[in-house]
């Protein structure tokens, strides 16, 4: 009876022994998930309910609030939300929020993955510290490893002073990923709020930076100190404000009226790219979309050649439902660049408009249409080029003693690099050298047309014959000779320059016809590390 006694004793000791184990397991547990969701919590609120309502007081959403507006409902993944940061100088080691300043994640957009992150300016002004790097480098590897976009939403003063060194070596760490994704997956940076020092250099290393006019600014130095080293007076807007960076410097891409305006517009914007440089240009399922002929386009160019029109006219009227996306429609307005869909296919548009410089290309323009053209040809977006354009913008010093040559070669050499399928249509001026810079058929142009009132030539014919009949009188009689010569298209066609003289209204129906035709055009640039365009 004892050896059985015991034996129960045993067994009874050995289920209390792990009873108690599994209870102060299941507290452990509690206590993790309790204190997971204190942690949590208190990261949901970022710097706290006061910032909070300080930055909803400037007009502006917290950084989970963007995010949320930006993704398609209940898609968000959040990464790191408990990492706080590591310093412990200046008093910082009792300074510690989770998830630091800035959240990070992937989500869908239009069902489609997008990684982001949305820096916090409830928490040390959105600051950049070692941690808040680490962060960004994760979801920017990530997406380089599945090719998706990355998406940055920026709200920071800048690099945080109290970590010195290791928040510089973040931004380097940034900068060179940035570098990498390159031509890989695209970049976008929406400015929503100060962006200075070196917060300012990723932004102007990805592929599109958009501001929030009123609230959003880019500079690498502010006010405070440009007052103290050169003594000027600037305000922050005049400085590096929506207005200046869109119309002035060419920084910014565009400018939206709020944050709600702007992740909406980002969210339509992403549906015209690629989620990488291995996929074809998106397109989206359209029924009975309309690719009739145009009879507008049989009158709108002036008969007086000297006369300005509305390219944008033009433009509307070519695309699928009147939808074109402009990017940079306040900077060098004498380009127009942007994105559209021709029979539901996503193409990037380059134009020279008329209503400003006569359409002429000038360092501004020449910059701004290369590097877009260098990203559609990086992203496999097919190219439709509308020209008018009667030459090189002519001036000392504005243009060549500031480098309109080096600066004019740079969209000379993103057209000839360019294997994406390029379709041109010369509406009327193709002029001199800008003529063979405007995705001419000598620079490997797929398709190349000419409206009746196309005039291809050196230059025009009153220039023409200042230098031919130099001193000869009657010369109204040799302009006349002149423009009969070349004022038209038929001279280029007869010499293969263009393919075919079309009716205007034909155009639509021709280059969708011609786009699903070079959907499958594969050619290759001879082997290199990389070219060397003239910077």
């Amino acid at each position: 009876m004892q050896g059985i006694n015991y034996a129960k004793s045993k067994v009874l000791r050995s289920f209390l022994s792990q009873h108690l184990k599994c209870i102060r397991s299941c507290s452990t547990i509690n206590f993790i998930q309790n204190k997971i969701k204190s942690v949590t919590d208190q990261a949901l609120l970022g710097g706290g309910q006061k910032r909070i309502d300080e930055q909803h007081a400037k007009g502006k959403l917290t950084a989970r609030e963007r995010i949320s507006i930006f993704a398609d409902p209940h898609t968000f993944t959040e990464y790191d939300m408990l990492m706080e940061h590591t310093c412990t100088d200046f008093g910082m080691e009792a300074k510690k929020y989770p998830g630091d300043s800035v959240v990070t994640g992937h989500c869908r957009v239009n069902g489609r993955l997008v990684y982001v992150f949305s820096q916090d300016f409830t928490v040390f002004g959105g600051s950049l510290s070692s941690t808040h790097a680490k962060k960004i480098c994760k979801v920017m590897d990530q997406a380089m490893a599945v090719k998706a976009p990355v998406v940055g939403l920026n709200d920071s003063g800048g690099a945080r002073i109290q970590e010195g060194l290791d928040s510089l070596a973040g931004y380097a760490d940034i900068f060179q990923r940035n570098v990498l994704a390159s031509g890989v997956i695209p970049q976008i940076s929406l400015i929503m709020g100060p962006c200075a020092g070196g917060a300012v250099y990723s932004p102007a290393l990805t592929d599109f930076t958009f501001m929030i006019e009123d609230t959003s600014y880019l500079f690498v130095t502010g006010p405070d100190v440009i007052k103290s080293v050169t003594n000027e007076n600037v305000s922050q807007a005049e400085l590096g404000g929506s207005n200046t960076h869109t119309k002035q410097s060419g920084v910014a891409h565009k400018a939206f009226k709020n944050d709600v305006d702007a992740l909406l517009n980002l969210r339509y914007f992403l549906g015209f790219l690629p989620q990488s440089n291995t996929d074809a240009a998106p397109i989206i399922p359209c029924n009975n979309l309309s690719i009739d002929d145009i009879p507008l386009f049989d009158s709108i160019v002036p008969k007086d050649s000297s006369e300005a029109y509305n390219m944008l006219d033009i433009i509307y009227s070519l695309v699928d439902e009147r939808e074109f996306f402009e990017l940079m429609p306040e900077y060098a307005k004498n380009i127009i660049t942007g994105f559209a869909r021709m029979n539901g296919r996503s193409v990037g548009i380059v134009a020279n408009q008329p209503k400003y410089l006569a359409g002429c290309l000038d360092i501004d323009a020449s910059v701004k249409a290369a590097r877009f053209v260098r990203f559609c040809d990086a992203f496999n977006i097919p190219l439709i080029t509308l020209v008018d354009v009667p030459g090189f913008l002519p001036g000392v010093v504005n243009q060549e003693i500031s480098g309109i040559i080096r600066h004019g070669a740079k969209l000379l050499y993103a057209y000839g690099e360019a294997t994406v399928p390029k379709l041109t249509v010369i509406i009327r001026k193709g002029y001199g050298g800008a003529y063979d810079v405007m995705s001419s058929k000598h620079l490997r142009g797929d398709v190349n047309y000419a409206w009746p009132t196309a005039e291809l030539a050196v230059m025009g014919a009153k220039g023409a014959v200042s230098i031919l009949y130099r001193g000869k009188e009657n010369v109204e009689v040799y302009e006349e000779e002149y423009k009969g010569k070349f004022g038209n298209p038929f001279t280029a066609a007869k010499r293969g320059f263009v393919d075919a003289i079309i009716e205007p209204a034909s155009t639509r129906r021709r280059l969708c016809q011609d786009l699903e035709i070079l959907s499958t055009k594969k050619i290759d640039n001879p082997p290199k590390k990389h070219g060397n365009m003239p910077l």
